[in-house]
């Protein structure tokens, strides 16, 4: 294993783009400790503590924990995620953007235009929202939030965290068009992972106390290997279609005739459900955000869409299975798979071409998806379901040994190193797996 990563950085093209994702995630990391101006941050720090098992808490774990510090990054990549999630569910409804995904590499870059533009109208209206909240919340024992409220603060807020969040947006696509790996996912497995030091030595400490059961540990530490082995076989998992072609004789030179297969994927989608349905669940505590503090509105959204509650284990939950159907149908389309088949003189056997052969593929494909898409649900919130069942135990830390956050580590992690052993394997090095190439999900 050791001479395999050597491997790595032997590839001139490979440690250039290494090192180059490296650096952009530093930056990253480095930037998100740059306040932004006008907050207290040790009251900040008191009132952020109470938010750990609310939808603040999940917020800023995905933003690497800079929500908390009221960061130049505190917005995060969500707003970029939420726009694209709009774009693509605008390209299924209509014409406009179904034309521009048709219309190959111009019509991609237009609708990635379109996506930066969603992501600075989302981010204002989320850096709206934070502002009011940071200056209508009551006051406490280190002082008030925002010791000079008022227009001055809030533009200032606007602007800082859009700009942010623009930031944020570049870094990713430049670690995508030069690094390694998608950089938006890169990102956020990055804010994930850096909170796991935290949570875990919080938990150590709370087992020394004696405030948590040592046995509890160990259960927890065995459910995140299982749920771990059970996210990779699934993430890689296949069903093979058998495809027949027949022989074809080309001047003196004869074509086809041998088996292969179609490998479908049980999870086409990858985690990208996962992503997309969590920014939706931010959506009612931005609403509630907007609202005075101590409100019916606020209130209600802050109690029903709290990580903890049956309310929000369900939206959760049905959001994922939908959005699990919906990205695959994006991601794989049948009818493409068979027109090409029967282009080339490929069938599947005891089935006609054409239509009957797409009819085939999208049956298979929407059976194997639905225990898929079952599986990711139970798995985000599984978290909920840990904290209803163990004592002493906060949603960050359940979060981390079954949850959103692990898929996420799991399937960049896989996607990732499906990336470099590609590379290993073009300058014919062995890769990290002997066995074969390691099958990561599709990118975002």
């Amino acid at each position: 294993m050791i001479e395999k990563i050597f491997n790595v950085f032997r590839i001139p093209d490979l440690r250039k783009k290494l090192i180059f994702t490296g650096l952009m995630l530093l930056v990253y990391r480095l930037g998100g400790h740059v306040p932004t101006p006008g907050i207290n941050k040790a009251a900040l720090a008191s009132v952020m503590q109470g938010f750990n098992n609310s939808l603040l808490g999940l917020y800023d774990m995905f933003a690497g924990g800079f929500f908390s510090q009221a960061s130049i990054f505190a917005l995060g990549i969500m707003p970029y995620i939420s726009a694209s999630i709009i774009i693509q569910l605008l390209g299924s409804v209509v014409p406009y953007f179904q034309r521009l995904q048709k219309e190959g590499d111009e019509g991609r870059k237009k609708i990635i235009q379109l996506t930066r533009y969603g992501t600075v109208l989302i981010a204002f209206l989320q850096a709206i929202g934070v502002s009011i909240f940071l200056q209508g919340y009551p006051g406490t024992t280190a002082g008030p939030i925002v010791p000079n409220p008022g227009f001055f603060f809030t533009l200032v807020t606007i602007v800082t965290l859009i700009t942010g969040t623009i930031f944020v947006m570049w870094l990713g696509e430049q670690i995508s068009d030069y690094g390694i790996g998608n950089g938006i996912s890169l990102i956020i497995m990055v804010g994930i992972l850096s909170r796991a030091p935290h949570v875990f030595l919080n938990q150590i400490k709370q087992m020394n106390s004696g405030l948590v059961n040592p046995l509890t540990n160990i259960i927890l530490l065995a459910i995140m290997f299982l749920v771990i082995l059970i996210v990779v076989a699934i993430t890689t998992g296949t069903r093979k279609i058998p495809v027949q072609y027949a022989k074809r004789v080309v001047g003196r030179k004869v074509y086809g005739g041998q088996s292969t297969h179609i490998p479908l994927r049980i999870l086409t989608a990858g985690v990208m459900p996962i992503i997309f349905a969590q920014a939706l669940m931010f959506l009612p505590n931005t609403l509630a955000s907007f609202s005075t503090e101590g409100s019916w509105l606020n209130d209600t959204l802050t109690r029903l869409f709290s990580p903890t509650h049956p309310v929000y284990s369900i939206f959760l939950g049905f959001l994922i299975i939908v959005f699990t159907y919906f990205y695959t149908a994006i991601a794989f389309n049948p009818v493409d798979v068979a027109d090409n088949m029967k282009k080339q003189g490929g069938f599947i056997p005891g089935v006609r071409p054409g239509k009957s052969t797409a009819d085939y593929i999208d049956n298979i494909l929407t059976r194997v998806t639905l225990p898929a898409a079952i599986f990711l649900a139970i798995v985000a919130i599984f978290p909920s379901i840990l904290m209803g069942i163990v004592d002493g135990i906060d949603f960050s830390l359940a979060s981390f040994f079954g949850g959103t956050s692990l898929l996420i580590i799991v399937g960049v992690g896989l996607d990732t190193l499906q990336q470099v052993e590609s590379h290993l394997l073009m300058r014919n090095y062995d890769g990290f797996l002997k066995t074969g190439k390691i099958k990561g999900r599709r990118r975002f």
